[in-house]
């Protein structure tokens, strides 16, 4: 437990500290390495690894792939703006609005496009409106905490969705239907938290008339308007993937490439460039932070996590799915998302108790707003507003995401209830 614990740690702290530009993929990696060298885990480990993971890797390479074309078109750009035109120049209308694109953007390109893409979209559209760092700040912390708290609704919405209804075989219809509460209370939950933290900090009137219009933007209106055809096929290609029981992943990155090829057509895109921007790193990252955290389940945590799973389901059904997504949270903000809802789905598998799953799901999606290593999503998301010249302390973010995150996370669990 010891040799596995260290491993665990001297990788995370490398992921934060990235030491001469050692990026968090490359570091992972290693730390995957040593792991095996160590004996920490095995040749047979790894390769289990793999086969939890693999589809959830693959949609998200796909998912990602296919925001960056949509994003070349100006399909975000387009959506921003349109969402601050409609505020009709009201401060407090504008933040509920970007609220609710970012929701919607996580729900249907993941959490991690949504601080991929929308987040220097938002920086950009806000300078431009000259807001003052208070206001920015706000609106920044507020996209960013919503692409994670409604990133619950379908399977592709988050990694840690993907992973899990694999490994529990939930099926895409089943699973949305069994979130659509929890996902709706938490977007709820999380538009009054945010805006009762930053109601002081939301300027009352913004001059929306400098911005330019939505139709602007778009730089392949074509491509525009195949893009929404092509959305709701897409969709429909996982709920018949969900009757055959096909992998996600294969709708996910087929579509992805099939809306690369069209957009090379009509000349929307380079296909190589657009390749090349994806956030490879963040999948070596997953896969090797996963191997590393196994060599965890191996030392035993998942056995002291199926008890702390059994004793709270002795208690209830309350006490365990609000305990269970609350162990998840704290484990998500302590040692990042991806770990924790491998180790925990292990551990509820263990302790039979598969109905749990969902909760692991919220605690692992909200959890990790609480720190600034808790997901891959705010690892992007501050690697982002650093490249803008935007740095935001762990203090700082701390001093936000310990406040808001509880009450969100506990209206999300109660959906579950009911």
């Amino acid at each position: 437990m010891l040799t596995a614990a260290l491993l665990f740690l001297f990788t995370l702290l490398f992921v934060i500290w990235q030491p001469k530009g050692l990026q968090i993929g490359t570091t992972a990696v290693i730390g995957a390495v040593i792991a095996v060298v160590l004996g920490v885990v095995s040749v047979d480990d790894v390769w289990t690894v793999t086969g939890i993971v693999w589809d959830a890797t693959l949609a998200f390479i796909g998912i990602i792939l296919l925001s960056l074309v949509l994003d070349e078109i100006g399909f975000f750009e387009w959506a921003a703006l349109k969402m601050a035109k409609l505020s009709g120049g009201s401060g407090n209308k504008m933040f509920v609005y970007i609220l609710l694109l970012g929701a919607l953007v996580a729900a249907f390109f993941a959490n991690d496009g949504a601080a991929l893409i929308l987040t220097p979209i938002l920086l950009a559209k806000m300078k431009h409106l000259r807001m003052n760092p208070v206001a920015v700040f706000a609106f920044l912390m507020a996209g960013g905490f919503i692409g994670d708290s409604a990133s619950n609704p379908l399977v592709i919405s988050n990694l840690t969705n993907i992973v899990t209804a694999g490994y529990f075989d939930l099926g895409f219809w089943e699973y949305a239907k069994a979130m659509f509460l929890p996902n709706l209370l938490s977007i709820i939950a999380s538009i009054i938290v945010l805006w009762l933290y930053f109601r002081k900090d939301i300027p009352l009137k913004v001059d929306v008339s400098e911005l330019p219009e939505p139709a602007s933007v778009i730089k392949n209106m074509t491509m525009f308007r195949l893009s929404w055809g092509f959305l709701a096929l897409l969709m429909a290609g996982y709920f018949i993937g969900d009757r055959y029981d096909l992998p996600v992943s294969l709708f996910a990155l087929g579509g992805a490439v099939v809306f690369l090829f069209v957009a090379n057509y009509y000349k929307a895109v380079k296909p190589i460039m657009t390749v090349k921007a994806a956030p490879w790193q963040v999948v070596w990252f997953s896969i090797g932070l996963y191997v590393v955290v196994y060599g965890l389940k191996n030392a035993g945590l998942t056995d002291y996590l199926a008890d702390a799973v059994t004793a709270m389901a002795a208690q209830g059904e309350a006490v365990a799915v609000i305990g269970t997504g609350f162990l998840s949270a704290g484990l998500s903000a302590v040692m990042n998302n991806m770990p924790t809802i491998m180790i925990m789905d292990i551990a509820i598998a263990d302790a039979g108790r598969d109905a749990l799953a969902y909760a692991n799901i919220l605690g692992a999606n909200l959890g990790p707003k609480m720190t600034p290593i808790g997901s891959l999503a705010t690892l992007l998301w501050l690697h982002v507003l650093a490249n803008k010249g935007v740095k935001i302390g762990w203090g700082e973010y701390m001093k936000v995401g310990l406040v808001i995150t509880p009450p969100v996370l506990l209206a999300a669990l109660v959906g579950l209830l009911f």
